[in-house]
């Protein structure tokens, strides 16, 4: 039954969390500790705080983690506890999965129908328009500090507009320049 009910609700947590790791860490704190009251408010903290430390997401490391943690202190096997951390991790990026899977069986039947076609060229422009959007909230005095930056910044967008250059090239020129320019 345990079983059960952690798979039930990392589903859940997945499937209603918006924003990414530490927008799910709310609802993940609300469900494991005041609902079904798996662990206490404490060890929850020192759960984000290993999640935050070891690499890959946040959101699923602490699932992970709680995961062992709730089979473990219902007493079951070392074995159990590896079942369990697999079940609350699973379940909690299955509905990512299954919307991604479902949306790009959805575009592959499709992509050759005019409308839909007519559709994803029409975002284009409000997709450029976002990221430039974030790119001039994100430059500042530290991010840009100088004119080569400046320079750097229009040679790598002309690249990009002009040629069909790989992005991981043209990435991994920019650092080349960078590092020339700047050194260590």
């Amino acid at each position: 039954m345990i079983f059960l009910e952690l798979f039930y609700t990392f589903f859940f947590i997945g499937m209603f969390t918006i924003g990414g790791g530490y927008a799910m860490l709310t609802l993940i704190q609300h469900q494991v500790v005041t609902v079904h009251g798996w662990i206490s408010a404490e060890a929850f903290t020192d759960i984000v705080a290993i999640s935050q430390m070891t690499p890959g997401p946040i959101g699923i490391n602490s699932a992970t983690y709680i995961g062992y943690s709730v089979i473990e202190a219902m007493g079951y096997s070392h074995a159990a506890c590896i079942a369990g951390s697999f079940l609350a991790t699973s379940a909690v990026v299955l509905p990512s999965f299954l919307i991604t899977y479902w949306i790009c069986r959805l575009y592959s039947r499709l992509k050759q129908n005019a409308v839909f076609s007519e559709v994803l060229k029409s975002f284009k422009p409000l997709v450029i328009g976002l990221l430039g959007a974030a790119t001039l909230v994100l430059i500042t005095p530290a991010t840009f500090p100088d004119y080569i930056s400046w320079i750097l910044f229009a040679a790598a967008f002309a690249l990009s507009f002009f040629t069909r250059m790989s992005p991981i090239l043209l990435i991994a020129l920019a650092g080349v320049a960078g590092y020339l320019i700047y050194g260590t």
